[in-house]
């Protein structure tokens, strides 16, 4: 591989590694730049969700403050975001990639309402919740349900193809939790970063030719860097600024999306 491309490869790591930091959606920078680079779609899916793996690591690291005391429904959103992930990597590998495209646009726009729409749907359920004398701390049976079958569901959609799995995240828990938006943000960058390790073991396992590993690790190093980086600067941002981020890459990701 030239050493221009692999320069390349590097800095789209690490432009993904900040992204999924901060918004999600990190996969639409770095999975074009190896289809333009002339990597078979299923070679970059694959290697990409592998490369990206670091990035979850440093990200995380960097909102370990934020996760703590989110155990009560992380301790029910972590398995479904492995069973999720194992369903998705095994829809990778036996169908074909139009039928989740045709789905993506559609669920992307879905999240991005939940964006703009979350806040106001949290203000009136806790308006109700007041009113009636109860807390909306403790999350009910129904919106733990909910928040747990929506993970996974994200989940299965992450590890088949994982390009804004993160919105899709923020999406379902913004309407579900009374958490801020750092808060839930910590706990997406956890839980994409599972989606990615059991999908990326997935293919490991069942899809190992298929790697290319020079380009995965070179989505490595840059995507460990940009997650470091992405975590510490985002987790700085005001809920409206993080907001409005998110819309940004939502929207740009939609439009290559549909563009394809």
């Amino acid at each position: 591989m030239p050493v221009s491309q692999m320069v390349l490869i590097v800095l789209a790591g690490v432009g993904a590694g900040a992204v999924n930091s901060l918004v999600g959606s990190g996969t639409l920078i770095t999975f074009p730049t190896l289809v333009t680079l002339g990597f078979p779609p299923l070679t970059a899916t694959i290697s990409n969700s592998i490369g990206l793996v670091a990035g979850g690591v440093s990200g995380t690291w960097a909102y370990r403050r934020e996760l703590r005391g989110q155990w009560d429904q992380l301790r029910w959103q972590i398995p479904g975001s492995l069973t999720g992930a194992v369903l998705g990597a095994y829809l990778l590998l036996h169908l074909p990639e139009a039928v989740f495209n045709r789905v993506v646009p559609v669920l992307l726009v879905g999240a991005l309402v939940l964006v703009v729409v979350g806040p106001k749907i949290q203000a009136n359920a806790q308006r109700r919740a007041e009113q009636a004398g109860r807390s909306l701390d403790q999350l009910s049976r129904g919106r733990m349900v909910a928040l747990t079958l929506g993970t996974f569901a994200v989940a299965v959609y992450g590890g088949y193809f994982s390009a804004a799995q993160g919105i899709l995240l923020i999406g379902v828990m913004g309407v579900l939790l009374p958490e801020s938006m750092q808060r839930i943000n910590a706990a997406k960058v956890l839980l994409t970063l599972l989606v990615n390790v059991v999908a990326a073991l997935a293919y490991i396992i069942t899809a190992f030719d298929r790697i290319s590993w020079e380009a995965a690790a070179l989505i490595a190093a840059g995507s460990l860097i940009g997650g470091y980086l992405g975590g510490h600067y985002g987790r700085r941002l005001s809920p409206n600024a993080l907001r409005a981020a998110i819309l940004v890459v939502g929207l740009i990701g939609l439009y290559r999306l549909l563009a394809v």
